[in-house]
């Protein structure tokens, strides 16, 4: 599963190969840049590398941000950002042994976007959002990719965002950034929420639903929203992210706990977590050698039905 980075140093894109492990981890290494982790390296924009590679998130460029994707639309495997593992990996979730998938309940298959997160955010537990009075849920911010490619599991694009949505979930502050991909052959018509509406009738909605009803065949009680379930526009969701990269500064520079969260990182230099590519590599050398994939248990195409409240 190859994908392209463009090294901002060379303008010359490079490849990237991938990883895998038998727990389904997803490690990226390119051969001029070395290896990196997702949650802590990542530029967040095409801009000037001579500024901090920490500071870049605020270079905006008609609010672009990078994305990691770590479950392509349709997909129900629960893909995720490792954020205690050792270079943030992305693998699959495992609850009592078992390998985690999200349920369909109807009329969704899987997931209704391309899902992932932004690189360089960190919803602090210890925080209470002033906007939703509950804490963060100690995760990189989530965004929602609208676009009609099916992009590929950690594949990094560029996406623009449009808006937010305030997930409670289960008591923490969850958002979700609504965005599309910038090589979208519709994204110059999308530049706030209320295009989503105009373009795409019925998918905010159907959004909603996603996110309130997804843990209901799990035996939990539907999810609630702040702003009762209305999304906020483009301004609103970039002052979220910058806020969120805020809290991740002061994470990397070990200046809040982060509790079990692994910063090791390569990039910012000023980090007392930050290790070199030696040590990187040796991380990632000593990952098991992949072994074939477990098939996909048929009980995860079932539909679930449940009357709406």
């Amino acid at each position: 599963m190859p994908c392209d980075w463009l090294d901002y140093r060379t303008q010359r894109y490079q490849n990237w190969c991938w990883k895998k492990t038998e727990k389904k981890k997803l490690w990226f290494s390119c051969e001029l840049a070395g290896f990196y982790a997702y949650l802590y390296v990542f530029p967040s924009l095409k801009c000037d590398l001579q500024i901090p590679s920490h500071s870049l998130i605020f270079c905006f460029l008609q609010n672009v941000f990078n994305m990691v994707v770590e479950v392509p639309r349709w997909t129900n495997a629960k893909m995720e950002i490792a954020t205690k593992d050792p270079l943030n990996p992305i693998k699959q979730d495992v609850k009592k042994g078992k390998l985690r998938y999200v349920a369909n309940v109807f009329p969704h298959k899987g997931y209704i976007w391309n899902y992932g997160a932004i690189p360089q955010t960190w919803e602090d537990p210890g925080h209470k959002d002033e906007n939703t009075g509950c804490c963060g849920d100690n995760d990189p911010i989530d965004v929602c990719e609208i676009g009609s490619k099916v992009c590929s599991r950690g594949e990094v694009i560029k996406v623009k965002v449009l808006g937010t949505l305030a997930l409670i979930d289960e008591g923490e502050t969850d958002w979700k950034i609504i965005a599309i991909n910038v090589e979208d052959p519709e994204a110059d018509n999308y530049n706030d929420i209320n295009d989503v509406r105009r373009m795409k009738p019925g998918y905010l909605e159907a959004t909603v639903d996603w996110f309130r009803r997804y843990k209901v065949p799990d035996g939990k009680p539907e999810n609630q929203f702040a702003f009762n379930g209305e999304f906020k526009d483009r301004d609103f969701a970039v002052n979220v992210i910058k806020c969120t990269h805020e809290h991740w500064k002061a994470l990397i520079a070990k200046k809040t706990d982060g509790g079990e969260i692994n910063c090791t990182n390569l990039t910012v230099s000023d980090s007392p977590f930050c290790c070199s590519q030696e040590c990187a590599k040796a991380t990632v050398d000593a990952a098991p050698p992949c072994k074939a994939a477990n098939p996909i248990p048929p009980e995860v195409d079932k539909w679930f039905y449940y009357q709406k409240n």
